[in-house]
């Protein structure tokens, strides 16, 4: 696997590094030796799958509050989405700031998302599956989210979104959401 730091210190992008012959491919995923070379968290309790149908669907801004911050590997293991992330850790140099990353079934590529970030993607395919490892068990009090769409950030997002659930609309501004 190969480790590059993103410009949102903390944030990884991970590329899996498959091997070919006549009956295909195989790459590993995750190696807890690489990611404690790299001072990443090696402990996921959760592994989750979304599917979504259509192209430009946009589900985000998601994070989980303290105690109960949690870290995300994310890959597309079907079809292509733009995977987006906004430092929201307050003393951060990058506070409010937002990276973006194409994440596909031909690119081989993870991305790591550390505590304190909220974290949110775009399908850019119909049809596409996203895979996530997770440090911490979901929470419902903790689960809360910041707007796909808000001024503090101005992502740009590939396309105006084609399905959106009601609760990603309601997510609050960040000046009315607690971080």
């Amino acid at each position: 696997m190969r480790f590059t730091e993103t410009e949102l210190n903390g944030a990884w992008l991970i590329e899996t590094l498959p091997t070919s012959d006549e009956r295909g491919s195989f790459a590993r995923t995750f190696c807890v030796n690489e990611y404690q070379e790299h001072g990443l968290e090696t402990t996921f309790v959760q592994h989750s799958v979304s599917h979504s149908v259509n192209k430009h669907t946009l589900r985000g801004m998601h994070f989980q509050t303290a105690p109960h911050a949690e870290v995300k590997v994310v890959s597309c293991i079907r079809g292509a989405i733009m995977d987006v992330i906004i430092d929201l850790r307050p003393h951060s140099p990058n506070y409010r700031r937002w990276a973006a990353y194409e994440l596909s079934d031909s690119n081989n590529r993870q991305l790591y998302i550390p505590k304190g970030f909220a974290h949110g993607f775009q399908t850019l395919r119909d049809d596409a599956v996203v895979s996530y490892l997770i440090s911490e068990f979901y929470n419902p009090q903790a689960s809360t989210g910041v707007r796909w769409d808000d001024p503090a950030f101005a992502i740009d997002w590939p396309a105006e979104p084609t399905v959106l659930s009601a609760k990603d609309r309601a997510w609050p501004l960040l000046d009315t959401a607690e971080t």
